[in-house]
């Protein structure tokens, strides 16, 4: 069995055939499905699919992105949205440069705002990071050294020198499509060395289908696909880290197992 450790079931080219989506998905052996939130107008709508399905859970956050939009977002909220018995994870959040669409220092403390809700009840955070790789390692390590929180770096696409200082402070990394992509090289070094109880996959669906679906709207099916070429970059079967990355989800996510 496989987990999609980070999907966007909410989003269209998902949420239109969301029950085919998930039936396409069952049947290619993925056995759960974490819906991600990237604003606050979604939490009730990603937590209420995670309510209805069985397989499903949510997280609550907001992504980088969308930092300008939620300046004002009150602890309170993020706080008590977790409390819901499906939300396993905290986020999005995080720091991208590449586009700008929010404010730095906003981007920031808004971060720092959701490692304290992590820290503080315990549920992993889900960090996206793009074009922003000092003052991520360097916000992490600052954090850290307040008093340790779980969490991970999805859709990892950063340096190898960035994955090992991630490694060195506890994270769990997580491999997208983007892995089986021709000129991802650097990214399947990291992806053959990352150790196997540090590592998940995702389909981060309905963006970056993986081959042989490229070009296509991605959906939680294809991470077979994605866990079967990084099997091949570590030398394994698939069945072997299928059933690895599933052990590490549960133990990260502990709440999923309540």
């Amino acid at each position: 069995m496989l987990i999609d450790s980070h999907c966007h079931l909410e989003y269209k080219g998902l949420v239109e055939d969301q029950q085919g989506v998930l039936s396409r998905a069952r049947e290619a052996g993925v056995g759960g499905f974490l819906n991600i939130s990237t604003r606050k107008s979604e939490w009730d709508q990603v937590v209420g699919t995670a309510n209805r399905e069985a397989d499903v859970w949510a997280s609550v956050g907001i992504h980088p992105h969308e930092a300008d939009a939620h300046a004002e977002l009150d602890v309170m909220a993020l706080r008590q949205a977790t409390e819901n018995k499906d939300v396993i994870g905290i986020g999005e959040t995080g720091l991208d440069y590449y586009y700008e669409h929010s404010d730095r220092e906003t981007q920031q403390r808004l971060f720092r705002m959701h490692i304290d809700v992590a820290r503080e009840t315990g549920l992993p955070l889900i960090i996206h990071t793009r074009d922003a790789e000092e003052d991520t390692a360097a916000i992490i390590e600052d954090e850290m050294g307040k008093g340790a929180f779980p969490a991970l770096i999805h859709c990892f696409t950063a340096s190898n020198a960035f994955g090992r200082k991630m490694l060195e402070l506890g994270l769990t990394i997580s491999i997208s499509g983007i892995v089986t992509f021709k000129n991802a090289k650097e990214l399947q070094e990291s992806a053959a060395e990352i150790p196997s109880d540090r590592l998940l996959v995702e389909t981060d669906s309905p963006f970056l289908a993986p081959v042989p679906h490229r070009g296509k709207s991605c959906e939680p099916a294809y991470v077979a696909n994605t866990a079967e070429f990084i099997a091949g970059l570590r030398g394994i079967e698939a069945e072997e880290l299928a059933e690895q990355t599933t052990a590490n989800f549960r133990q990260l996510f502990k709440k999923a197992a309540l």
